[in-house]
């Protein structure tokens, strides 16, 4: 077990970016190999593949340098198109996408990376990701040693996995040789993930947030979260993505609206104290909106 140049029980750092062409508002934190991706991006799941790529390019215009999609999500060519366009250095940008479930196995997963890249318009990725482990299929491990392939054959900066569960990540460190940079996995302040983020903390592993908003379930109505918005002259959406910031999560909001998307990114001139966290931790419900991955194997 072990991975390039890393140490595993580090904190996860963070620090300014650097001034650049169309700087980003955006810290970024440093993975476990060293590689810088920004504390939050841009998220594109459910957008159709015609308006990802306007979505995306008032994104970019807006200062996200992090662009998550995936194979399933069908916008690939959307995302690349708008990538393309945006007039921003590649190497300003942290791209991730991520292998569906139908493609795993060793051989599968380096023909859907290879269709991945074609659709993108890239040469390489910054983080590419298992999407679910499908742990009745036992195909995860297998995945990932094609995953480290792609590693160290330079065409995904870092590489890592969604919807994880710990013993998941226990028996890929187990039998693989680099620790996964990233899980993704859905978090927000009704699902917290106490145990799982505790986990990739002693791996190394950054945690990063799908549905940080709730998925549009009545998170962002809850009086809590309202109160602490009206305190500091702010919207819940804004509250809710300054929680994730503030807890050390990786946080790629979704939106179509010019406006929101733009809102989305402002969240790093205020600050929650410690009566707002603490009134945030205390709306935990270890309630998922999305699937449970110790039984989900959709295909």
């Amino acid at each position: 077990m072990g991975v390039r140049g890393a140490d595993l029980r580090a904190p996860l750092k963070t620090r300014r970016p650097k001034d650049r062409h169309l700087v980003s508002k955006v810290p970024p934190i440093i993975l476990n190999n060293g590689v810088e991706m920004p504390q939050l991006g841009f998220g594109v799941w459910q957008v159709p593949d015609d308006e990802a790529e306007k979505a995306v390019a008032t994104a970019l215009e807006a200062g996200y340098r992090s662009i998550d999609t995936a194979a399933i999500y069908g916008n690939e060519e959307g995302t690349g198109r708008a990538i393309a366009a945006s007039g921003v250095p590649r190497e300003d940008l942290f791209v991730t996408t991520k292998l569906w479930n139908a493609d795993q196995g060793h051989d599968a997963t380096l023909r859907a990376f290879d269709a991945s890249l074609a659709k993108l318009g890239l040469d390489h990725v910054d983080l590419y990701l298992i999407h679910w482990p499908l742990p009745s299929k036992g195909l995860y491990v297998e995945t990932y040693k094609a995953l480290e392939k792609i590693y160290a054959d330079g065409r995904a900066r870092a590489i890592g996995v969604s919807n994880f569960l710990p013993e998941h990540l226990d028996r890929l460190t187990d039998e693989t040789n680099v620790i996964p940079a990233v899980n993704q996995i859905e978090l927000h302040p009704q699902l917290q993930q106490r145990v799982a983020r505790e986990r990739h903390g002693e791996l190394g592993i950054a945690t990063e947030a799908w549905s940080p908003l709730g998925s549009g379930k009545g998170l962002l109505e809850v009086p809590a979260i309202i109160a602490i918005a009206q305190k500091h002259g702010r919207t819940p959406a804004q509250v809710v993505l300054r929680w994730h910031v503030q807890t050390g999560n990786v946080v790629i909001p979704k939106s179509v609206t010019p406006s929101r998307i733009k809102e989305n990114i402002d969240v790093f001139s205020f600050e929650l104290d410690a009566e707002d966290l603490g009134a945030i931790s205390a709306l935990n419900e270890d309630r998922r909106l999305g699937p449970d991955p110790a039984t989900f194997d959709v295909a």
